[in-house]
């Protein structure tokens, strides 16, 4: 039997098709609902939220580093400039893939591994969009294969800035210093608003001691960039403040002349003015390029240095501490004078020893070696000086005492920081019985004494205190703290003054009579100097010790190893008159002042007649 036919029910379909009308319409509503929310969220609720971001995203707040100062010498000579270099950057936040973009960087520019440690270092202490340096000085053909790449190179930049460079190389090293790149422990104590944008800092040195007058203030631009972080247009700018230009006392003629009178040897020259305290001259050789610190050094070039048994990077000038031997002579003279122990007419004999009462020990005067007696029967003080007769100064060690010798001598600058403008300066030794009680925890003995009063035993001093000690002399009591700076953007600036050592005029006469016969009498202790000089010097020579000597043996210069021989020492000032340099020189194992006091006459030479052609006698 046929199945009856179904008739369409209309009411039905009508009621399942306005279902779904609403189900849509609810859906499409709420659809609407949630894009209305979104876009609410978005232009009112979140507004200033999302315009900051969408901003960091398009305008960027770059910070511009500000010039370095310049730095020249008395004459105008410049000693450090910046030079333009160009440098590769990379902006993590714009890299697609940092593996692949360093991958294709290498393919087309060579980057060592020690760049590649380098930038890792950096790229932990970066601000976000800060670019980050991976090359340096990179040529011409390495910025054209770069430029050409462009397109391979999201967030890589190529950034043209001013490096440091020291036009006179090693001549200035251990004077001016060096800048160097910022690293993690700088990078946290330097103030970061300070130093943004800025990758090199003052490592030691003059560039280390005036590093907040170098560096100058970060300036600031906004720029509007596009999405691959190009530069658009450059929407606020608030520029540097570059660094104060600084002049020194230092004279590249005196400083040369410096230099190549102590030619490869082992030691330090220091020249002041004595009356405004101004350093004229500091070397210590041997010396280093400083440019090689400049970007970072290789790890060849820093063993190098590092490992040489000449310790070219140690600044002999304010880091040695040496006996200054018979340099002090003339300040024990002083001593002995003002305190009223002796007179310049006072005499002591000199068998050529000397014996504490009480004790059999001699202690040796140098001539000994030489005559098999002393300078001559009775020894006054302008012969103790011209001729450094140690037996003279035994006895007036003795009779002043270790403590009393303290008293006068520390006045001149002996046994304590210079506070010269530079960096790592040591204070050297000045004992006393204090001294050696809390420094070794030990009585003082009276051989100590004799020991010490001709510049040996526990006593130290740098050549800058010597050169110091020296324009006290010059001056006659002047006291002022050793300056490297002379004036700041063309405004002088005078060394601090100290309070003034008071004397007799009859005892710095009578000290000046010695250091005068020390170059100009007929046995002096540098009576070849005088040969052709045109004005007169004043000095004392001085040889030091390095290894000991024991009672009843000989010193043989040929029999001792080179780096065991005695230091040359040399203290001078000229003219004598009107003094207007003073100078202080010490040779490492020289064998004796021979070796120092023609450095002295080259010096002087330079500086007060322009040149000097003196040859040294020996």
């Amino acid at each position: 039997m046929p199945q009856p036919i179904a008739l369409k029910d209309p009411h039905r379909e009508a009621r399942i098709y306005s279902a779904r009308t609403v189900a849509a319409i609810i859906v499409v509503v709420g659809m609407l609902g949630v894009i209305f929310a979104r876009y609410h969220s978005l232009q009112i609720t979140d507004y200033e939220q999302y315009v900051t971001q969408s901003d960091r995203n398009r305008v960027q707040l770059q910070p511009l580093p500000p010039k370095r100062g310049l730095i020249y010498d008395r004459n105008g000579v410049l000693l450090a400039d910046n030079r333009p270099s160009f440098t590769l950057s990379v902006i993590k936040e714009r890299v697609r893939e940092l593996d692949e973009t360093m991958a294709v960087l290498a393919g087309l520019v060579p980057i060592s591994e020690s760049e590649l440690e380098r930038f890792q270092t950096r790229l932990k202490r970066r601000r976000p969009y800060e670019p980050v340096a991976l090359r340096f000085r990179l040529t011409e053909e390495e910025r054209a294969a770069l430029a050409v790449n462009r397109y391979r190179l999201p967030g890589v930049v190529v950034e043209a800035q001013l490096l440091r460079h020291y036009p006179h190389g090693e001549l200035f090293s251990h004077a001016l210093g060096y800048v160097g790149r910022i690293n993690e422990r700088e990078a946290l104590e330097l103030d970061e608003s300070d130093y943004a944008g800025t990758d090199h800092v003052g490592k030691v040195g003059i560039e280390k001691y005036y590093e907040d007058m170098l560096h100058g203030d970060v300036g600031y631009q906004n720029v509007e960039t596009n999405a691959h972080g190009r530069v658009l247009r450059v929407l606020e700018r608030n520029p540097p403040a570059p660094g104060s230009d600084i002049t020194l006392h230092l004279d590249i003629r005196l400083q040369q002349a410096a230099a190549d009178a102590l030619g490869d040897r082992r030691g330090a020259v220091v020249a002041m003015d004595p009356h405004t305290g101004g350093i004229l001259a500091l070397v210590s050789t041997p010396g280093y390029d400083t440019n090689l610190f400049v970007n970072g050094i290789s790890s060849k070039d820093y063993s190098a240095l590092r490992d040489s048994p000449d310790v070219p990077l140690f600044n002999r000038a304010v880091q040695g501490q040496y006996p200054p031997g018979s340099t002090i002579k003339p300040m024990m003279g002083m001593a002995g004078l003002e305190s009223g122990t002796v007179t310049p007419e006072t005499t002591v004999p000199d068998p050529g020893w000397y014996s504490l009462p009480g004790d059999r020990h001699r202690y040796r005067d140098w001539i000994l070696r030489i005559r098999g007696t002393g300078h001559a029967p009775e020894v006054d003080l302008k012969m103790a000086i011209a001729e450094s007769c140690d037996t003279y100064f035994y006895d007036l060690g003795r009779k002043l005492t270790i403590d009393t010798m303290y008293e006068y001598l520390e006045p001149y600058g002996l046994g304590d920081r210079t506070g010269v403008d530079t960096t790592n300066e040591r204070k050297g030794v000045l004992p006393s019985t204090r001294w050696k009680r809390d420094a070794l925890g030990q009585p003082w003995y009276p051989g100590e004494t004799i020991s010490a009063s001709i510049g040996q035993g526990y006593m130290l001093t740098t050549p800058m205190q010597l050169a110091a000690a020296t324009s006290v002399l010059a001056s006659k009591g002047e006291r002022r703290i050793p300056r490297f700076l002379h004036s700041i953007n063309g405004e002088v600036l005078e060394a601090p003054e100290l309070q003034p050592l008071v004397a007799k005029e009859e005892n710095w006469a009578a000290v000046y009579d010695g250091m005068l016969e020390v170059v100009h009498g007929k046995k002096g202790t540098a009576k070849y100097l005088a040969k052709g000089i045109r004005y007169n010097m004043a000095g004392k020579t001085g040889t030091a010790q390095v290894i000991g000597i024991a009672q009843g043996e000989v010193y043989d210069e040929d029999e001792v190893n080179e780096r065991h021989r005695h230091h040359g020492l040399f203290i001078a000032f000229a003219p004598a008159e009107a003094p207007t340099i003073a100078v202080a020189i010490i040779v490492e194992n020289g064998g004796g002042s021979s070796a120092a006091t023609p450095i002295a006459r080259k010096v002087i030479d330079t500086w007060l007649l322009g040149s000097s052609d003196y040859e040294d006698p020996a």
